[in-house]
């Protein structure tokens, strides 16, 4: 895949492009402190004739931080989808989300229908939900998170290994993957590596959508959709939940693999036959 610099409003956007300009546009979406490279292994696996373009989120990756004072809302990745889609004259495309990814793109073909033409979300659907009695204290916690980030050093590490071993134990990835995510997203400094993530994407969300809100908009989804997640479930998306959200969907379909959280990148050769059986349709029309 081909390093490029999308722009957007935000500040040029850091991407991973694959396969052939002008084919089936896809736009990739990684999780919640990844970045373009989570779709590198899975990418080896797609039809070279797509047009397959993974993009690092702003704060994430490569791609840039907001400036100070900002804060990252959902409104900031929506925009900088569109902005990557209009940058390419797509009027039309397809998304492919893995995680915090798959959520984005979840909320993004519910506000543009006439945008998004199918939706791939895979280890999860929608947003993260919270049960109403638990607003307040989200936004006390957040608030209070918010106001100590100044006084918070970015961590240091002397060489890559450090960073490499902490992505393999909280993700369990292996070592190739872990130093695939690890290397776009440190920064290089004189003396070793910080992690290049805005410190701001850390931090608790101040409010989030109550479960009935998250549904309602996954029954707004018009475009097919595909769902892939691994099992055993995730605890914080517990097979109940899976099975309820998939069901809000107009024309959704699910398919369960063996597997972690970041399957997409452990065991892509599943996950990509499932892509492409679902996608191909759309290459012909």
């Amino acid at each position: 895949m081909q390093e490029v610099a999308i722009p957007a409003a935000v500040g040029p956007i850091a991407a991973l492009r694959g396969g052939t300009p002008g084919g089936l546009p896809v736009i990739a979406l990684h999780g919640w402190l990844d970045n373009a490279a989570s779709f590198v292994p899975l990418a080896a696996h797609l039809p070279a004739e797509w047009d397959f373009i993974a993009i690092d989120l702003p704060g994430h990756g490569r791609s840039p931080h907001l400036g100070a004072g900002a804060e990252y809302t959902l409104g900031t990745a929506l925009n900088a989808i569109l902005d990557v889609a209009d940058a390419q004259g797509w009027t039309r495309f397809h998304l492919l989300g893995h995680s915090m990814g798959a959520g984005i793109a979840s909320l993004l073909a519910a506000a543009c229908p006439q945008r998004v033409r199918a939706l791939v979300a895979i280890e999860a659907l929608g947003a993260l939900g919270e049960a109403v009695e638990n607003t307040a204290e989200r936004l006390r916690d957040g608030l209070a998170a918010t106001r100590e980030l100044p006084n918070r050093r970015l961590r240091h590490f002397a060489d890559l290994a450090a960073p490499v071993r902490a992505r393999m134990q909280a993700n369990a990835l292996s070592q190739a993957n872990a130093r695939l995510l690890v290397e776009r997203g440190v920064r290089a400094l004189d003396d070793g590596y910080v992690w290049s993530t805005d410190q701001r994407l850390t931090l608790p969300t101040l409010v989030r959508q109550t479960q009935d809100q998250a549904e309602a908009l996954l029954a707004a989804i018009e475009c097919p959709a595909q769902v892939i997640f691994a099992e055993p479930a995730q605890p914080y998306f517990p097979h109940q939940m899976r099975q309820r959200r998939v069901a809000r969907l107009r024309d959704g379909r699910l398919a369960l693999l063996p597997g972690m959280h970041h399957l997409h990148m452990e065991d892509p050769q599943p996950v990509a036959r499932i892509v492409r059986e679902f996608l191909a349709p759309f290459a012909v029309a």
